[in-house]
């Protein structure tokens, strides 16, 4: 017989200790959550790693509510032409991203909420003075994101000439409006006004203050989930009565003279 070496024993040891806690409780395995990571005062991932905005505080209270602590989260990328795939196939927990809850997503995944409101807005070269209005966008090079209803409402409703540039993401969308390759960016006011905000992008962008939709974000998870939704439900509900929701509005928004909505009233799994 084969006898292991002592390194070899001493790393089967180490392993059996890790998984067992050393004959106390297993390690709790950390919680993933879907979040942008590209839109800044929503969903931001930081140059040093670190994650910032309103959903990740957001989801940051929901996960402690749930029993998490900050360092057993582990947030995962989503796109907006994604989420419902790595909700579906539990690649996420649930999904906190900018989320409008609406009935063709509905039929995909389970929401809780909503616990923000936003308004679907233009925004344009703060130099642009030929755009003061949706209808303004005919013959005119709209950017959005793929899988985002946005430029859908605009066209069917208000724009039918706009040409649609769609791209993997919003950060690209400004680069397209920067750079005249496109002629306006439009998605919901707070993830614009995110944008707006940004050192880096003062008095080189305006939003026109349009209300076109009502966007009710609401937290997407796992069709049929109704006990997380309850728990969800009752920690957005908890995070407006605290104060904890309102003090991460002015924290993430307030630099950009946002005017947003009261904290709505939950709804979904009544």
């Amino acid at each position: 017989m084969k006898v292991p070496k002592a390194g070899a024993v001493a790393t089967v040891i180490a392993l059996a200790a890790t998984a067992t806690g050393c004959g106390g409780e297993a390690p709790k395995e950390p919680i993933s959550i879907g979040i942008k990571f590209d839109q800044p005062g929503i969903g931001m991932r930081e140059p040093d790693g670190t994650f910032t905005g309103f959903d990740v505080d957001v989801a940051t209270y929901i996960a402690k509510e749930l029993g998490y602590k900050a360092n057993e989260i582990e947030f995962k990328q989503v796109y907006s032409s994604d989420r419902e795939l790595l909700i579906q196939y539990n690649e996420v927990k649930f999904v906190a991203a900018s989320y409008t809850i609406n009935d063709k997503r509905r039929e995909k995944v389970e929401f809780a909420g909503p616990y923000f409101v936003a308004h679907q807005d233009l925004m344009i070269r703060a130099d642009d003075n030929s755009i003061t209005k949706a209808e303004d966008l005919n013959n005119k090079r709209l950017c959005t994101v793929s899988g985002s209803t946005s430029a859908e409402n605009i066209r069917k409703n208000l724009a039918p000439k706009a040409s649609v540039l769609e791209l993997g993401g919003y950060s690209e969308c400004l680069v397209a409006i920067r750079d005249n390759t496109a002629d306006a960016m439009t998605t919901d006011n707070s993830i614009l006004a995110g944008y707006a905000a940004r050192k880096e992008n003062a008095g080189k962008f305006k939003l026109l203050g349009l209300n076109m939709s009502n966007e009710n974000y609401g937290i997407g998870l796992k069709k049929g989930d109704n006990d997380l939704q309850r728990k969800i439900n009752t920690a957005i509900t908890k995070m407006v009565s605290d104060g904890s929701w309102e003090a991460a509005v002015k924290k993430n928004f307030g630099p950009a003279n946002y005017k947003y909505e009261p904290a709505p009233q939950v709804t979904t799994g009544h």
